[in-house]
């Protein structure tokens, strides 16, 4: 396979599976750590009319979605890459900030978490992704 093509591949693997994660996270996490009684977090207008009720407790599973898909994502993409595999790692760890940032901009959540998520969630776990994929091929 070429090398474009095998990192192009790279990252939609990455993104795919990251997303995966990401979605299961925060499926399980109203299991996990139950809504406000009363609140409909299964749509938007829901969500953002909860979102005010919410403790703290309840954005720890968004941050670890977040998080952990973006080191998945970063961890599958670097790992697949042909070359340049930070670089790639940081490609998937870019896109989903991205949407990081368009959560904030479509969610009211509180700007401690905000800002806590597009710190922390993204950019740092994509570095991480791409340092254990360093360590597994053996760099």
């Amino acid at each position: 396979m070429p090398p474009i093509a095998r990192n192009i591949l790279a990252v939609l693997c990455g993104l795919v599976l990251g997303s995966v994660v990401n979605m299961g996270l925060i499926t399980i996490s109203g299991r996990v750590i139950p809504p406000p009684a009363g609140v409909d977090v299964t749509t938007m207008e829901g969500l953002k009319a909860a979102l005010p009720l919410f403790e703290p407790r309840h954005f720890l599973f968004p941050f670890l979605a977040h998080a952990l898909g973006t080191l998945v994502g970063a961890l599958i993409a670097a790992a697949l890459a042909a070359s340049r595999h930070a670089t790639f790692a940081f490609v998937v760890g870019a896109c989903f900030l991205v949407g990081g940032v368009a959560n904030v901009m479509m969610l009211p959540s509180p700007a401690w978490f905000n800002a806590v998520d597009l710190v922390f969630a993204y950019l740092p776990m994509a570095w991480v992704g791409a340092r254990i994929a360093g360590r597994v091929r053996g760099r």
